[in-house]
């Protein structure tokens, strides 16, 4: 596991439970989340490949590839023999879909967080056109913060979307050992995810799914229509879905209690 970031905490003797984060995320994403589960469940967190403080290689961001990392790190933690529980967003719904498709023996039981199987090859253009937005380096992160507090909201359009990109984005802004201020992600990992991921439809894997399967959408998400989330849920007898208030397209930062409260009883159901 050498080339991956990973933390281990909870309960060794309790339920595997891995939580995979979204696009320019990492592991500590779920920090809110984690400590309702610690007490019951032996959880992994880990930066995947081209984020955080995981390895960043040229090429390989499939979500097959992800899923085929996730198995080999499984088996290396010596979490091979037991089903796990799996929880994606986003991007990470994605990758877990693809790891439950490719080794559904493995998986007990899986979350995906607000995202759809659907294709959508131009996704990559708009993700393009906010990292052409960021001038990094910057010199440092004070420099940095200014520039996501002043002027990224007024290149990519003022507004609530804006503010939140704004910071979202200066979250992935890490000081260099040279003091400057760069992503923390692989921008190439990041334009890769996007492209290949987005690059044909997975409905085939949906109505494949071989477990128990919740479908968590926020309220007021751009990124998971409630069509296509109702579609998910009548694609297999296996999916449940689950549709939260007053949250957007990351759930469990908006509203994590009821995100809690949604994988506690989830997981409860036998």
């Amino acid at each position: 596991m050498e080339n991956f970031h990973t933390q281990v905490l909870g309960n060794p003797g309790g339920p595997k439970l891995i939580f995979l984060h979204g696009l320019m995320g990492s592991g500590a994403n779920w920090r809110k989340i984690t400590p309702a589960f610690e007490k019951d469940y032996h959880i992994l967190l880990l930066d995947q490949r081209g984020h955080g403080r995981s390895f960043h290689p040229e090429f390989g961001f499939s979500p097959e590839d992800y899923a085929r990392d996730l198995h080999k790190i499984l088996e290396e933690l010596g979490w091979g023999e037991e089903a796990i529980l799996l929880v994606g967003h986003s991007m990470g719904g994605r990758n877990a879909l693809a790891f439950a498709h490719l080794y559904p023996q493995r998986v007990a039981k899986l979350v995906i967080e607000d995202i759809g199987p659907d294709s959508h090859p131009d996704a990559v253009k708009q993700i393009e056109f906010y990292l052409d937005q960021v001038p990094t380096p910057f010199a440092d992160k004070r420099a940095a913060k200014q520039f996501f507090d002043e002027e990224f909201p007024r290149r990519i359009g003022s507004g609530p979307k804006s503010q939140v990109l704004a910071q979202y984005f200066y979250t992935n802004i890490a000081t260099r050992e040279d003091g400057r201020a760069d992503w923390r992600f692989s921008p190439k990992a990041i334009l890769s995810s996007v492209r290949e991921g987005r690059a044909y439809e997975r409905w085939d894997q949906i109505r494949a799914l071989k477990g128990p399967t919740l479908v968590i959408r926020g309220s007021r998400s751009e990124e998971l229509s409630e069509e296509v989330f109702h579609r998910m849920v009548a694609a297999n007898p296996l999916i449940t879905g689950v549709q939260i208030p007053e949250s957007g397209h990351w759930v469990h930062f908006d509203q994590p209690q009821a995100f809690i409260e949604a994988l506690t009883q989830f997981f409860a159901n036998r």
